[in-house]
């Protein structure tokens, strides 16, 4: 396979992620909506939503030291097959809590490709470069949630399965581009892992990561249902999925500037309070139209803060831990979905407005305390610092 240079690997990597990511969300706005009609109550939904969260938990970190030590392609490539083949089982006539396993299935390739992708890049790019380019992959991700919803809009609830089946074949086809794709590493290193360093920006970025999946785990279990309470219609639910990724994908070159010029750590905290200030807010809002316009107002803090988060958390990291870190750090963020996941099914049939705002509170506490982790912490990369370079 011909070296590739680090823009053109990032290309290449950003065409596999939006295609996967175009893929999983074809049918994900009304897939409550879908388990609710294959007999899910708001408990099994949540236990099901929980699952791709809880299978991320268990299996991020293993999969990172994999990528670490055998090589990323092969980690990318395998995780896109698996989640294709798994998508294509929403076809069957199971009911809802057969759905579990598959959302785990799911879960741990989903998680897989994220670690074994954004580790690529950080490795590819030097410090004070990685921001722009992780802008890319999440602009590519925002994109492929924004499209993927529209691209399914003929489908109704009844025939939802099917929708889902489309996705495996166009993960399938991701996994053609990984596999003809060089991520810059060795397929097999036999020389031993170097340890991975806990430093300061590592383990604020997992307390970043904490809040961002606490807000996640809501939305995932809770969106479309709030929405759904509000009598929203099918298009203005897909909708609001669409219009809260654009100005995200609009600002993400924005968002890396940011992470590369500006202080990481003061962004980081702004994005964050951001984002727990809209998700206490939109249970109150009972015009839906308001709330589609309020969801691309809050994607204006993420776009512009994620970057900075993840610049921190390969910050003095080698090439060869990255993988575990993004292993840990993506499992820090599944971790606490899972957990929001899982309540906030039971808190909705409370008060509709329960999770949103308990998770609200949570999100902001963890947030104001990464002022304590990214303390004496460079929040700017002037000089550049190049990655240990990888074995082509």
């Amino acid at each position: 396979m011909p070296i590739s240079t680090p823009q053109q690997t990032l290309n290449r990597l950003t065409v596999i992620v939006l295609i996967q990511w175009m893929g999983a969300t074809l049918g994900l706005p009304l897939f409550a909506l879908f388990l609710e009609h294959r007999g899910g109550s708001p408990h099994v939904i949540g236990l099901i939503v929980a699952a791709f969260f809880i299978a991320g938990v268990v299996t991020q970190y293993f999969l990172g030291h994999l990528a670490d030590k055998f090589g990323r392609r092969p980690v990318i490539v395998l995780s896109l097959v698996v989640y294709g083949l798994a998508s294509m089982t929403y076809a069957l006539p199971l009911s809802a809590v057969w759905f579990t396993l598959t959302r785990a299935v799911q879960g741990a390739s989903a998680g897989a490709l994220e670690v074994a992708s954004m580790s690529a890049v950080a490795a590819l790019f030097a410090e004070n470069e990685r921001g722009r380019a992780v802008s890319r992959i999440l602009a590519a991700q925002l994109v492929g949630a924004a499209f993927g919803p529209l691209a399914g809009i003929v489908a109704s609830v009844k025939n939802l399965g099917w929708v889902f089946f489309i996705t495996g074949l166009v993960s399938l086809v991701a996994a053609i581009v990984a596999f003809n794709t060089n991520v810059g590493d060795q397929a097999y290193d036999p020389t031993p892992l170097p340890p991975m360093k806990w430093n300061r920006p590592f383990v604020g970025a997992l307390v970043a990561a904490a809040a961002t999946g606490l807000a996640v785990g809501v939305y995932e279990t809770c969106w479309s249902l709030l929405m759904h309470a509000h009598h929203a219609t099918t298009l203005q639910i897909r909708l609001s999925w669409t219009m809260f990724c654009l100005p995200w994908v609009a600002l993400s070159r924005t968002g890396g500037w940011f992470a590369d010029h500006l202080n990481r750590r003061y962004t980081a905290l702004f994005g964050l309070l951001n984002g727990a200030a809209f998700l206490a807010t939109y249970p109150h809002i009972h015009n839906n139209v308001v709330m589609l316009f309020l969801g691309s107002a809050e994607s204006l803090g993420a776009a512009l803060s994620s970057p900075s988060i993840a610049s921190m958390l390969s910050q003095g990291a080698q090439s060869r831990e990255l993988s575990r870190r993004q292993g840990v750090y993506a499992t820090s963020t599944t971790a606490s979905m899972a957990l929001a996941a899982m309540g906030s099914g039971f808190l909705f049939t409370v008060n509709t407005a329960l999770p949103f705002t308990l998770v609200a509170i949570m999100s902001s506490a963890l947030a104001i305390s990464t002022l304590y982790f990214w303390r004496g912490v460079s929040g700017r990369i002037n000089a550049p610092a190049a990655p240990v370079p990888p074995t082509a």
